[in-house]
């Protein structure tokens, strides 16, 4: 009966949720993550015995105590004090590691109850894993380079790929620059007229992208598209002979001890490269840490140094409207990576720089390399758009203190 309602379950598609009502979305949310739990008896779960120490798990964590790390051990207990306190946050979980030792693990309840073997949707962090992917396949030779037209691996769409078009690279998918008519956050997702959920509902997403005419000659001018994301996961998929999971299980997940996770698929059965994964905030923070280590993790190089270093790069500036915050303060940053967000923090006696995942509702994942640390935040904040980077830059400010002030 469980693999049914898994099988059921992940067909789901997350833009889906936009369209129930609030409450009723979370409720289904909840009721997924829930069932999808593994059961606790078989994750060795150690009850914490100090202010929101992490549970002792045979994931690959190393668990330490915040100050063994430098890290102030009041400030760090205060993080879900203050959180459960910001009206308009709704956080859902929160793990900090930092010297590669996983020091603070926090979970909320709002309805049900979050822990540590709670799969949560990450939403757009997922495009920052197929940055990684994408790194993955370059090193084994898989992609020649991402400097390769996109036309030379989808040669059946070459009908649509004309006008301008024949000439969008892999490059210039990484870094949203495709120059493709792509209003994605003109129009709130719970529009059925907005172009990300048109895209989600047609049975051919890729065709579907490929059709938009071009708004700009690609590789000038950044605009968000998850439809370029979508494109990159059909190339990988083309190249691996594998679906975008099972890809994403060999040569990733398995390498980082990451057992547990759930891939979402849209109306059409296509699993959604843009938004559809769903992981355990420890297990997020895999993905920060083999950031941080250059690609390394406990000494197995799972994606080149170099790669890494070209990733987290900024490769194009991000329009004033992201560098202010605007209509989306949890964008807010300098630049654009390969599907990674660089920024700062700012704050009266500290300048940050930080690099991250950012995906919708408030799920955060900051590596801060100034620091060696890595921070991942859920959050449920689905209805609207002005609070959804409070819960992460709050944690990020409270933990960059403790670590400077300690």
């Amino acid at each position: 009966m469980r693999e049914v309602l898994e099988t059921d379950l992940l067909t789901i598609s997350s833009r889906l949720f936009d369209e129930l009502g609030f409450e009723m979305r979370m409720i289904v949310m909840l009721a997924l993550a829930v069932i999808l739990a593994p059961p606790l008896a078989c994750a060795k779960v150690t009850t914490p015995q100090t202010c929101d120490q992490p549970a002792a798990m045979s994931d690959g964590w190393h668990i330490a105590a915040p100050e063994k790390e430098g890290l102030d051990p009041k400030l760090m207990c205060s993080i879900g004090p203050s959180l459960e306190k910001l009206r308009g946050a709704d956080p859902d979980g929160v793990v900090v590691v930092r010297h590669g030792a996983l020091v603070y693990e926090h979970y909320f309840a709002d309805g049900t109850t979050y822990g540590p073997d709670t799969l949560h949707g990450v939403k757009s962090v997922t495009k920052s894993v197929v940055g990684l992917l994408v790194g993955i396949a370059v090193d084994r030779g898989w992609l020649k380079s991402i400097d390769d037209r996109l036309s030379s691996y989808v040669p059946d769409d070459a009908d649509l790929q004309t006008q301008g078009k024949d000439t969008i690279t892999l490059r210039d998918l990484l870094t949203m620059t495709s120059g493709l008519n792509w209003p994605e956050v003109a129009i709130p997702y719970r529009d059925p007229s907005n172009i990300e959920t048109r895209k989600n509902m047609a049975l051919n997403p890729y065709r579907f992208i490929l059709a938009q005419p071009l708004a700009e000659t690609p590789g000038t001018m950044w605009n968000y598209n998850s439809g370029g994301v979508e494109l990159l996961g059909d190339v990988l998929m083309k190249v691996s002979h594998e679906s975008l999971d099972k890809f994403a299980q060999q040569v990733l997940f398995d390498p980082l001890g990451i057992t547990h996770q759930a891939w979402l698929s849209s109306p059409g059965g296509k699993l959604m490269a843009s938004g559809g994964l769903w992981l355990r905030p420890r297990d997020m923070a895999k993905i920060g840490q083999l950031v941080l280590n250059h690609g390394n993790w406990n000494g197995q190089q799972i994606v080149s140094a170099q790669w890494i270093s070209d990733m987290v790069a900024p490769h194009v500036p991000l329009p004033s409207e992201y560098r202010s915050g605007g209509p989306y303060p949890g964008y807010t940053g300098s630049a654009y990576g390969y599907l990674w967000w660089l920024g700062r923090l700012k704050t009266p006696d500290r300048s940050i720089d930080w690099i991250a995942g950012v995906g919708w509702g408030g799920q955060r994942l900051y590596v801060v390399p100034s620091l060696d640390l890595v921070i991942a935040v859920t959050a449920s904040k689905y209805n609207g758009n002005g609070a959804q980077y409070l819960a992460g830059y709050t944690v990020l400010d409270i933990v960059s203190r403790a670590a400077m002030e300690h």
